[in-house]
Formats: structure tokens, sequence, C-alpha cells
């Protein structure tokens, strides 16, 4: 008879586990999926061409309700998990219903944070995470409404360039320096910044939120400067929190998100979490790629595999506001570390390799991304590169041709 597993979460991590299990347990367990939203399980990363009209909401949908089917899975979508029971081993939903699992696995991600100033509760104020968001903000760029951007990290730039192309006129601001500190050094977000500059985006770095005004609703925004931005809504994107309040309710074990282990269990027995809401080593990484390696450790681990994780080499590898962007590994370049730099403003590119002990352990590429995969694989495989260092910049069919 197969075990009950429980996911509670349905999103870009609980479908990759779904299909990880398949492949290595199928039939060992009786699966359901508890998820809060509202439909299947979709692709967020592509919300921002929802929100600009590139792709249909239905279209980022990462499965059919076909494919869970024939896997045996019992989606329970729209559903709140309310409470676990570690005791009973039990999952409480909203309508007092309860869910027996043998093995656990919590993939509950992260909720957007919204800055703790003065007017943050006006109507008029959103975030943007979820494909509830979008329709919000897709109303909003119909109406053709003035929008503050508060954010200059990936899903600030997302929601700007959405709503650009939808036909809102945006304003940008950002607290740092530069635009996606986290994964671009200075050279790389200059770029970036003019590039996304050229879409109609105005962007104003160095600025911190100091207050939203209005009655009843949003009418502009105050920085700390004293400058005011006309506004009639305002979008939150400055950073995401992972949602542990489940796990730590039950007892099980928090810092900032919910800790694991190698195995990825948490400190009760055949309870387990991946994706944004687990906390690894002290990392929540907060990207889809080190779920998905851990998705695929899990599902080993629950087939009775020996499989262990132990963490993920950084890596972004996405469209930006329209424009290319890859980061992966130590890309700033650390003290005893050299740096290739090719740098063509003109056509937007801009590449950078950090080399250390004679093997590439950071790269930052905007425009040209053709071989990112490959520079991502030769920092993960700590390959040697000096046969290949005077032609690695110039990408993988030059440098093994050479």
């Amino acid at each position: 008879m197969s075990e009950p597993l429980v996911i509670v979460g349905n999103g870009m991590a609980a479908a990759r586990l779904v299909d990880e299990l398949a492949k290595v347990a199928l039939g060992r367990y009786a699966i359901a999926v508890i998820g809060d939203e509202p439909r299947l399980a979709y692709n967020r990363v592509l919300l921002s061409s929802v929100l600009a009209g590139e792709t249909a909401s239905h279209d980022i949908e990462l499965r059919p309700a076909a494919w869970w089917r024939d896997r045996g899975v019992t989606l329970k979508y729209g559903c709140m998990a309310t409470e676990v029971d570690v005791g009973r081993r039990e999952v409480k939903i909203e309508n007092e219903e309860s869910i027996p699992f043998s093995k656990l696995i919590l993939t509950t991600g992260s909720s957007p944070l919204r800055l703790n100033v003065p007017g943050a509760d006006l109507a008029g104020v959103h975030t943007f995470r979820d494909s509830r968001d979008v329709d919000l903000l897709l109303t909003l760029a119909a109406q053709k409404k003035r929008v503050v951007v508060v954010g200059g990290g990936l899903l600030g730039l997302e929601a700007a360039y959405g709503l650009a192309k939808a036909g809102a006129p945006v304003t940008l601001v950002h607290l740092m320096d530069r635009l996606m500190e986290r994964q671009l050094d200075a050279p790389a977000a200059e770029l970036l910044k003019s590039l996304v500059e050229r879409k109609g985006i105005e962007i104003l770095l160095n600025a911190n939120t100091a207050r939203i005004h209005g009655v009843t609703r949003v009418e502009g925004v105050e920085l700390a400067d004293g400058r005011h931005l006309d506004a009639e809504a305002v979008i939150f994107a400055a950073g995401i929190r992972p949602n542990i309040a489940l796990a730590r309710e039950a007892g099980i074990a928090v810092n900032r998100g919910i800790v694991v282990d190698d195995c990825l269990q948490t400190s009760a027995p055949d309870i387990f979490a991946v994706g944004e809401c687990a906390e690894h080593r002290g990392i929540c990484y907060g990207l889809v790629e080190p779920a998905y390696e851990q998705a695929r450790v899990l599902a080993r681990h629950l087939a009775g595999r020996d499989a262990r994780y132990g963490g993920s080499v950084v890596a972004t590898n996405l469209k930006v506001s329209g424009v290319s962007v890859f980061s992966a590994g130590d890309f700033i370049g650390a003290a005893g570390t050299e740096t290739i730099v090719l740098s063509d403003l003109n056509f937007g590119t801009y590449k950078k390799l950090v080399i250390s002990e004679g093997r590439l352990t950071g790269a930052v590429l905007i425009g040209d991304v053709s071989d990112a995969l490959w520079y991502l694989e030769l920092i993960r495989s700590r390959q040697p590169t000096l046969r290949i260092r005077a032609d690695m910049m110039f990408g993988r069919s030059l440098a093994e041709a050479a």
C-alpha cells in the first residue's frame, strides 16, 4: 500500500518534486498537494511576460491537470493549510478537513516584503509576487495609472517592465547605488540601467522611500531627500520573506527560513522543506534552480537512495526587463582573483569572467548570454581553464576549437 505523502505549497518546487518522485519512486507514495492559489502550478518567472502582454496566463502553467492525474496526485488548490499536527501526523486545511501523512514536504515559498512606511496601507499599494497580483497590475496599466515601483532587484525591474509595456507611466526607485546589486557588478548594473531606461522607465537610485501620500488612496511618494513623485499606485517589490509560520507554529526549528539538513529534513522526523522557504547551512536561496536541485535530492532520499544536498552555486539567467542577464558564482572577484572584461556599450553587451587558481569562479553577462550555461558548467565543475584561457571570453565554440 502506498504511503501518504503530503506537499504543502503548489508552486514550482512542488511540481518539480512530483516530477522527480515519479522518476525514482513511482507508486511508492500516494501524493496530495495543497496550494492556496486557485490554479495549477505555474512558472512564476514568466509573470512579467503575462503583465507585459507577451504571454497568456494559461500558457505559463507548468503541467496540465492530466499530468498530475496520471501520476496519481490528489490536487487541492485554492486551499490554505492552517496547521501541521506533528504528533498526529496530520495537516489541517481551512474547511476543518485533516489530511494524514507519513511524509510531509513544506514548499510554502515566500511572501513579498511591504515597507513599513506611513501610507503603506492606502488603497493603491500593491505587491508583485503571484498571478493574482498580475491581474491587479493589468487593471492599473489599462487605466494608464502613474505607478511608482519600489525596489530595483529582479522583481522590481520585472514589475516596472511589465507595467511600462502594458502602457503605464513608471518610475522605479531603488535604495542602493545600482540595480540588481546581488547579481551584478557596477559596470553591468550601469549598462542594464541605460538599457531599461531606453524602454521608457525612469530610474532613481540611492532613493529611500520615506512616505506614501494620500487621504484614502495613493496620491504620491515622498523620498527621504525631500523629492516628491506623483503616483496613483505604488508597487512594493523590495524583497521577499520565507513563509515559515506553519512550521514555526508546529514547533519545527526556524531561523530566517525553515532549517533543514543535507537530506532536506527539518527538526521534525519525516518532515522536509525545499525551495524558497528552506534554509540550508544558513542560506535561503530564493531562486528557482536551487529549489530544483533540492527537489532532485529529496526525491532520491525519499526513494531510499543515499542522496545529499551540499548547497548550490547561485546563478541568474533571465531576461530582465527584456534584457538578457546572467551572473554566477563570485562575480565581484575576491582578493587574489583576476578578471577579464569585454564591454561594448554601443551594442549593449558586457562580459566579465573571474578566474582564481586557474579555474573560472564567477561570471557576469549582459546582452549576449549565449554561452551562459557553458560558463556555469565551468564554474560548477571547477575544471582547469588554463588551456582555453586566451579564448574563453569569446565563447565555447571558439575556445574549444582553439
